[in-house]
């Protein structure tokens, strides 16, 4: 009589103890296990990518590429929360039943390090893969080493300046928090007969309301964590811009966005190999 044999779940920890970790040329840590099903080289050109300035702050952190990543929660725990108890378990292989259970990736800490787990099988393609390795590495770089005072000067000038859109669900949460209501359109000068518009700055500058500081800094981050994502994923292969687009909030206008990858290129110029340009398609 024919059976299905049950894939046997393995703690994170076991797996991180046991799998070989490599150390790419850039710094970054990882490993892969179990059937993954990624093709060759092509993770290591993912993780070449990332400059080695950028690498340099991702101390104690290994990133494992595993099939499926599952997280048992507890009953009192919130589902998805992230920093929620319960144990981070991994299968080797994938199976439809898993995959229903599993989660892209969960942030496992033990022995004084920090151990990414992502789940390839969840992924449909280089994209998927690389943006989801990427943006973890944003928000692990933002822990590490903050944001450059530079950096937070130009998303501020923008957000006072109320530019179209954001990069992230986060950020534009945060930034209406931070400065209140985001207007896409000039506010009415006055109320005369003429029509008079000005500008969305001026319309920031006479506003009685305050910058919430605590949220400001929280936009911020997550600012800087989605641009260095973005601009790290423009290094590992072409892609449009609308591709990020999520139903939640309105995709930060194209200048707006380019100025911001602009000013990560300077501060984190490309590895040998890579190369970084903005392209504008005309309709």
């Amino acid at each position: 009589m024919g059976h299905t044999a049950q894939t046997e779940l393995l703690p994170a920890a076991e797996v991180a103890r046991q799998t070989p970790v490599t150390q790419a040329e850039n710094g970054i840590c990882y490993a892969t296990f179990g059937d993954h099903k990624l093709p060759p080289g092509e993770l290591e050109q993912v993780i070449g990518a990332v400059p080695r300035t950028v690498a340099a702050a991702l101390k104690h952190r290994a990133y494992y590429f595993v099939p499926l990543t599952i997280h048992e929660q507890d009953e009192d725990s919130i589902p998805d929360d992230a920093h929620s108890s319960g144990e981070t378990l991994i299968a080797p292989q994938h199976t439809t039943e898993l995959s229903d259970r599993a989660i892209c990736h969960r942030n496992v800490h033990f022995a004084g390090a920090d151990y990414i787990f992502i789940s390839t099988r969840l992924m449909q393609d280089k994209f998927a893969l690389a943006f989801e390795l990427f943006i973890n590495i944003g928000h692990h770089f933002v822990d590490a080493a903050g944001v450059p005072a530079s950096f937070g000067e130009l998303v501020d000038r923008q957000a006072m300046a109320q530019v179209r859109g954001e990069t992230s669900h986060d950020a534009w949460e945060s930034r209406a928090r931070a400065y209140g209501d985001i207007r896409t359109e000039p506010a009415e000068r006055g109320r005369g007969g003429r029509g008079e518009r000005m500008t969305a700055y001026e319309a920031a500058e006479n506003s009685s309301a305050r910058v919430d500081e605590k949220a400001k800094t929280a936009y911020i981050h997550a600012t800087f964590a989605d641009a260095l994502a973005i601009y790290l994923l423009s290094l590992t292969l072409d892609f449009d811009y609308a591709d990020l687009r999520e139903r939640e909030y309105p995709l930060l206008a194209p200048p707006a966005l380019a100025d911001r990858l602009r000013a990560v290129a300077a501060l984190f110029p490309p590895n040998a190999g890579y190369q970084f340009q903005v392209l504008y398609r005309r309709r």
